[in-house]
């Protein structure tokens, strides 16, 4: 290795442990051991710009290993982005912008948030998806102007993790050539060896799979090999790539190289002194960047900006000769969506009694047609959650063609790689599966919450409706938990119309995801000459069926296919001589959203008597039936019978509910 990469990989390297030591938190032992593949990655293979990190032609980098992030900091640092010296220091500090863990939303140039491990190695997949996809869509013969790679340093921890094992099988058999994970592989984990649970051959794991494999026996010095290795992988555009790199934790530090308390807690004082000494750095020095290292890694500003100029050249001649493709291109990428879009999708009429999920199946296949940068799929499922797009063929890895992803039963890898393909801009993505099967994607659900990511998830099967499968296959407490969830939008329609308006609540949101929640069985497609429009379904919830003469004595609010039980209660009520109003509200968060006047215009103070209806956990209900309401739901599992029979046994029942109001009003 000559003088040159050497010291600035000890930069990297000492960089990272002093911002961990200030912090007095952090994980040295990464940085330390995985900085040769890193330097070697980013000086010599990765193509960006850090004056501008949306460059949208840039290779993307993904720290599936987030712990690790002070080496993914400190490289944008040196590189030229916009990040100082003191963002560095306020490492895990209030306000930084350098969190404890990779922020999307808070760093220039991180690509994607990571830390709960195995996550990145699935949002990596997603931006191989996306890369190919837009490669199909826009590439021209004579102009091409999508063409670049996605990389991922993904860890031991990473690995063990099951959603690897789901993302890997399924990029191996989509032959996804532009994908490359480096493997930092150091034979240490948080308790100790990883010999104590990990002694799997990881190399012929993803040769099962269908990668290309390769082993680095040196990472800690021999750069030269790393780099053929990368030079390799990105020449093999049949298969995606891993290249198992053989590290030292904590590579340098005399005291606890190669043990696992170099993992997860600083090296402290001394040791940083003693470590820096070994490096052939001043140990007094902190957060020292000396200037022949500064210059090496800045020429990545230089090379970033011709690359993108180049690149530049290429998209006006295509801009030129495609001025279509290129307006469609601004409006995806900007998140923007085509003028008037909303004017191609279904309406129904009362007649029709459908399943949401088939009503939304209908919904999606026009959206579909609306919007050509939108795809998505399902685990293994679309005869079920009906979510195929007609027509649009299967997704196919190498030539991007298709827009129907076929993730297999991989719900957890299905969620994340939805991620990363909304990570990596240009497409609108959706996922669907059974609700009960939530619980296995909950992971990336929460993280798109986290980041803003505008993807919408489709549940079907969505309650005690779905019947006979029995009470594993029958969500409860889904709904509470999902909308428990910050920033996630949670929205369950009573009819068919009420799926449209869903899916325009969906796609206009981009500042995070939503879940449409729909049933399997049917339920009445509401006459929207009688009752409120669905267009009401855009407040969160809203006032459907009025008392007679406004004044109502009693409130139902319901979701879902429990609006036309509430509806059929209050036409059982108006018999007993109450006054009764009928909100749907199927969507919380929007609805609390509101302002006051709306709010209390839907659901007046004065009015106490309130029932909820909805087959599900009662918990967040108490919020609007009030202290003097009642719930109808489900603190329970359901049972194994036909739908109607699970209703009428639970109490989803009009008489149910009406006994329930005429019990509050003591008559």
């Amino acid at each position: 290795m000559d003088a040159e990469a050497q010291l600035a990989i000890n930069t990297i390297r000492t960089l990272s442990i002093d911002a961990v030591q200030k912090a007095k938190s952090g994980h040295p032992g990464l940085p330390l051991g995985a900085a040769p593949m890193a330097y070697t990655l980013w000086q010599r293979h990765l193509r960006f710009n850090p004056k501008n990190p949306a460059w949208p032609n840039r290779d993307r980098f993904v720290l599936s290993a987030g712990h690790g992030c002070m080496i993914h900091y400190a490289l944008l640092h040196l590189t030229g982005y916009d990040l100082s010296l003191d963002d560095l220091k306020a490492f895990r500090q209030w306000s930084s912008r350098t969190p404890g863990h990779p922020e999307a939303l808070l760093t220039p140039g991180v690509e994607a948030t990571t830390g709960p491990l195995g996550q990145g190695t699935s949002n990596a997949v997603g931006m191989a998806i996306a890369e190919r996809f837009l490669a199909h869509r826009y590439n021209r013969p004579e102009h091409t102007i999508v063409d670049h790679f996605t990389y991922a340093l993904v860890s031991d921890g990473d690995l063990m993790e099951g959603i690897s094992h789901e993302a890997a099988s399924l990029a191996g058999h989509l032959k996804l050539g532009k994908l490359t994970y480096l493997y930092d592989d150091n034979k240490i984990s948080l308790d100790g060896p990883t010999s104590m649970a990990f002694t799997e051959d990881v190399g012929r794991r993803f040769e099962a799979y269908g990668w290309h494999v390769q082993r680095v026996e040196n990472g800690n010095e021999d750069i030269e090999s790393i780099d053929r290795a990368l030079s390799a992988a990105r020449a093999e555009t049949g298969r995606p790539s891993i290249i198992l790199v053989r590290t030292t934790i904590g590579y340098g530090s005399p005291n606890k190289a190669n043990t696992s308390s170099v993992h997860g807690s600083p090296l402290g004082p001394d040791e940083v002194k003693l470590t820096k000494k070994a490096l052939g750095f001043d140990p007094d020095k902190d957060f020292f960047v000396p200037e022949e290292a500064g210059r090496h890694l800045r020429s990545a500003i230089d090379r970033g900006q011709r690359a993108e100029a180049e690149w530049q050249e290429r998209f006006s001649a295509w801009a030129k000769a495609h001025p279509d493709l290129a307006a469609e291109w601004k409006m995806a990428l900007a998140g923007e969506l085509p003028a008037g879009w909303q004017a191609g999708l279904p309406t129904f009429d009362p007649k029709d009694a459908l399943a949401t999920r088939k009503s939304g199946s209908m919904v999606i296949g026009a959206v579909a047609k609306q919007i050509p940068w939108f795809l998505g799929g399902d685990a293994d499922l679309s005869v079920s959650t009906l979510t195929a797009l007609g027509g649009e063929g299967s997704f196919d890895g190498q030539t991007g063609a298709g827009r129907n992803i076929h993730y297999g039963v991989r719900e957890h890898a299905m969620g994340a790689i939805a991620n990363g393909m909304t990570y990596h801009g240009g497409v609108r993505t959706f996922t669907a599966t059974f609700f009960t099967f939530s619980d296995y994607e909950r992971p990336a659900l929460r993280l798109a919450a986290l980041n803003h990511l505008p993807v919408t998830f489709v549940f079907t099967h969505d309650s005690i409706g779905l019947g006979e499968d029995g009470p594993t296959h029958q969500p409860v407490e889904h709904l509470a938990s999902l909308r428990a969830m910050p920033n996630m939008w949670v929205v369950r329609p009573g009819d068919a119309n009420e799926v449209v308006e869903a899916w325009k609540l969906a796609m206009n949101r981009k500042d995070g995801p939503v879940a449409i929640v729909l049933t399997r069985q049917n339920v009445p497609t509401l006459d929207r000459t009688r009752y409120a429009a669905a267009a009401g379904l855009q407040k969160g919830g809203y006032v459907l069926s009025e008392a007679a003469g406004g004044k109502p004595e009693a409130i139902l609010i319901a979701t879902g296919s429990e609006v036309s039980v509430a509806l059929a209660a209050q036409e059982s009520l108006a018999g007993a001589g109450v006054k009764a109003r009928v909100v749907s509200m199927p969507c919380f968060e929007v609805f609390d959203e509101q302002d006051a006047a709306y709010r209390e215009s839907v659901l007046p103070k004065a009015v106490t008597v309130r029932v909820s209806v909805e087959a599900g956990a009662t918990f967040g209900w108490h919020q609007y039936v009030g202290p003097e309401g009642a719930i109808v739901g489900l603190d329970r599992y359901g049972g194994s019978a036909p739908d109607k029979v699970l209703f009428k046994e639970l109490g989803f029942t009009p008489e149910n509910v009406s006994k329930t109001v005429l019990g509050l009003l003591g008559r």
